[in-house]
């Protein structure tokens, strides 16, 4: 119920939302909810960060790149800094994944936990100086081997994953996050510091009427993904219309779009890159989770993006994903 200034006394914030899960589902022992609240924080400081960057001269190049070889800007080196700090003092980690770190970060032993983290602090963040959405995405396994973390306990198929979520920094936030038991949206109301459900239950369209990929790079793609592509730009049935292009160019934007409207996402590999782009541990697993979450599906043009075993923290990988029928009639073209 809304009050009458505006603040609703009766909201489902996200630590409400999770201690509910947390009830219904035997055996939990709330570890994940005090990771996931803590994950919150520093979604809550980037956010800040990214709203004020220009006011505290947080533009531009930090001077480094990180282990993938992206040139780092200072909200990246800020972004993973904040990830680290909360996840590794919390104690319900053992162990992180970064996209800016090479090697697994390990937490100290007097605050090891049983979860393992992967993450990309900051994805998009080379539109970060034209003020495009950006955001971070997540993913969370649970330590299945005694002793201390090594890689191996990483190096597991996305089916295995307990948890996946991203935040979208845009003309708000928010926050996408499942733990297994489908899809939610959480925007984060300014009048409380909190994030608020507001999207229960998301659920991807059969079939959408947008596309989306980097289309300049064409030029490097398999001739079958071309094909695809100009099948749904020129459809050979009159009745039918084509698909619009959208790409912003930061995949939780993309994909967020997708979630709402419908329609594929696709990074394809490429003559250039013939792993594909996107990596997999912290971007292509925790996305594809989410996905499937929200009855949708996640290609890398052959089998399912969770059924791949890593053999490297930082793998990369092709993408296909968004609504069922759209990535059908996508998979009748690679296949071919």
């Amino acid at each position: 119920m809304a009050s009458d200034n505006g603040v609703d006394s009766d909201c489902m914030t996200i630590t409400r939302f999770l201690i509910d899960q947390q009830r219904s589902c035997p055996g939990a022992t709330g570890s994940l909810t005090l990771l996931l609240n803590q994950l919150m924080t520093a979604v809550k400081a980037i956010a800040s960060a990214v709203k004020r960057a220009g006011i505290a001269n947080l533009y531009g190049i930090a001077g480094s790149q990180n282990t993938t070889g992206d040139e780092q800007k200072k909200l990246d080196v800020l972004a993973n800094d904040l990830f680290i700090n909360m996840l590794s003092t919390c104690g319900q980690a053992c162990m992180l994944i970064s996209e800016e770190n090479e090697d697994p970060v390990i937490v100290p032993e007097e605050n090891r936990g049983k979860y393992i983290v992967t993450f990309d602090p900051l994805d998009g963040s080379s539109n970060i100086d034209c003020l495009v959405s950006i955001g971070s995405i997540w993913g969370i396994y649970e330590k299945k081997t005694p002793g201390p973390p090594t890689k191996e306990d990483v190096l597991r198929p996305g089916t295995e994953m307990v948890s996946a979520g991203y935040a979208l920094y845009g003309s708000g936030t928010m926050v996408v996050m499942s733990t297994g038991c489908g899809l939610h949206g959480f925007t984060l109301d300014p009048n409380i510091g909190d994030f608020v459900l507001t999207h229960r239950d998301m659920f991807i369209k059969n079939r959408g009427k947008i596309y989306s990929t980097n289309e300049g790079y064409e030029k490097y793609w398999d001739q079958k993904v071309t094909n695809y592509v100009h099948s749904i730009k020129y459809p050979e049935d009159e009745k039918k219309s084509p698909y619009g292009a959208r790409y912003i160019g930061s995949m939780v934007a993309d994909v967020h779009r997708t979630f709402l409207y419908g329609g594929i996402f696709l990074y394809p590999a490429n003559t250039k890159s013939p792993n594909g782009k996107l990596r997999l541990l912290y971007e292509s697993n925790p996305m594809a989770f989410m996905m499937e979450q929200a009855g949708g599906r996640a290609t890398d043009g052959e089998k399912r993006v969770m059924e791949i075993e890593p053999k490297g923290i930082h793998e990369r990988c092709p993408v296909f994903m968004g609504s069922t029928y759209d990535v059908d009639d996508c998979m009748k073209f690679l296949t071919a």
